[in-house]
């Protein structure tokens, strides 16, 4: 299935494959062990610079409660707790069973293991009360989501009056030289090593069509908007390669009707 897409920056139009998102954990466990490796290698270790932006728009207070969306091998967790001593607890949520046994044993080795935890569930249909959380992060993983209306809605639930929801995801360029250049890297240069070094050859091709495919900018702000949270800011990063969404709940109650999907 392919589907048009036009990008508001660039007023460009294009045709791409729609992946699907169901079940996309399943390929994430498949590739597990060398995915810490490929991350480094695909960014160029940008990856990593981009995760210790994340720790800057935590919000305002100590003994934060932390919510990591689509933790995976619990790298941004990590570099959360590591980046800021305001974090009380952390707890990283995800479906993919084998990327959470990294994660656990990579929590164990950073020492973080006494004020950690991960949950082996779903972001569309998240296992804690309402108002649990001062801060939800999330990186490379909001895109993934089949319903992703449905667990923005879900971040807003539990998180407090005033908490933050701070999501790292790709996005691609305004510049069309430079779209064109990454855009060439991630159809062409990215599926061909991530199937090397991998073994899974769909998997890196999944990855470029869903950040093709997948909303940004403005256009996803307003998804956030419309989940019921109220944006405090978006910032692009390396050329606007990857975006960080920063958005609140609002103290007053602006979101829902107390009723869930």
């Amino acid at each position: 299935m392919h589907t048009q897409i036009t990008h508001p920056e660039s007023g460009l139009n294009e045709m791409v494959e729609s992946p699907t998102r169901h079940e996309s954990w399943r390929m994430f466990d498949r590739i597990a062990r060398r995915y810490d490796l490929l991350n480094r290698l695909l960014s160029f270790g940008r990856d990593v610079a981009w995760r210790k932006q994340v720790t800057e728009f935590l919000p305002e207070g100590d003994r934060l409660q932390l919510l990591d969306l689509a933790t995976g091998t619990t790298d941004l967790l990590i570099s959360v707790c590591h980046g800021s001593g305001r974090i009380e607890n952390a707890t990283g949520l995800d479906m993919a069973e084998k990327m959470l046994r990294v994660g656990q044993k990579k929590i164990v080795r950073e020492r973080l293991n006494d004020k950690s935890s991960l949950v082996r569930s779903d972001a569309q249909s998240l296992p804690f009360t309402d108002n649990s959380f001062n801060a939800i992060t999330i990186a490379f993983g909001i895109r993934n989501i089949p319903d992703v209306p449905k667990a923005l809605r879900e971040m807003t639930r539990v998180l407090k009056p005033d908490g933050r929801a701070i999501i790292l995801e790709f996005s691609l360029p305004k510049n069309r030289l430079m779209k064109r250049l990454y855009l060439f890297y991630f159809r062409h240069i990215l599926p061909r090593v991530g199937s090397l070094i991998s073994g899974d050859a769909y998997a890196y091709r999944y990855l470029n069509q869903t950040v093709e495919s997948f909303p940004y900018g403005q256009e996803f702000c307003s998804m956030m908007e419309e989940g019921g949270m109220k944006i405090v800011g978006l910032k692009e990063l390396t050329f606007g390669v990857a975006s960080i969404y920063t958005g609140e709940k609002p103290a007053t109650k602006l979101f829902g009707s107390g009723k869930r999907d």
